[in-house]
């Protein structure tokens, strides 16, 4: 097989945030072809979880996204932070912090990319189970977030009408569901 992989010869970073960075590499393909500027975006790693409460309801929230100007459904997650010892003190945080849940259960499903061709970062899913409300949300300064819980029916109904357009959570909602027997290819 061959190999297509490049060597970045140059990196010069335009953009430094801590929620995101943004490059612009020079680089050069194995046939010697110079590939300049190739934009990179730098964001933390995200933990995304499919969660599930005690009676079996899956948590979803809605909220406000100014990118496309649209309230959507959602799963619960976020960044990973600097602080976070592992990808599932990610994930528990982020959970309690949006939904006030804790979860008896965490099991990793698999990690995806939203667009290898500019983002570095990867997104992590996760199935959560046995979720019970221990809390108030604990929510960030600019997160505005309603919880819902939805049946597994009243779920495939939202997904078959498009009601989560989100794609990575699209995505853990297919490995979650054929995880727990819900939805078989």
């Amino acid at each position: 097989m061959k190999d297509l992989s490049w060597r970045t010869i140059s990196k010069e970073y335009l953009f430094k945030e801590q929620w995101l960075k943004l490059r612009k590499d020079t680089c050069e393909t194995r046939e010697g072809k110079l590939i300049s500027p190739y934009y990179v975006y730098e964001f933390p790693d995200w933990v995304i979880a499919v969660a599930v409460a005690e009676d079996g309801r899956f948590i979803l929230e809605r909220q406000y996204r100014h990118a496309i100007g649209r309230i959507d459904y959602e799963l619960p997650g976020g960044c990973v932070d600097p602080t976070d010892r592992t990808l599932e003190d990610a994930l528990r945080r982020e959970l309690l912090e949006e939904t006030g849940y804790t979860f008896t259960n965490v099991e990793y499903l698999c990690r995806t990319s939203a667009n290898p061709s500019t983002h570095s970062n990867w997104a992590h899913l996760y199935l959560a189970t046995g979720g019970v409300r221990t809390q108030e949300q604990e929510l960030d300064h600019n997160e505005e977030i309603e919880i819902y819980l939805y049946t597994v029916d009243e779920l495939r109904e939202l997904l078959n009408d498009n009601g989560i357009i989100q794609s990575m959570h699209v995505t853990a909602l297919y490995y979650a569901l054929q995880k727990m027997g819900l939805m078989k290819f």
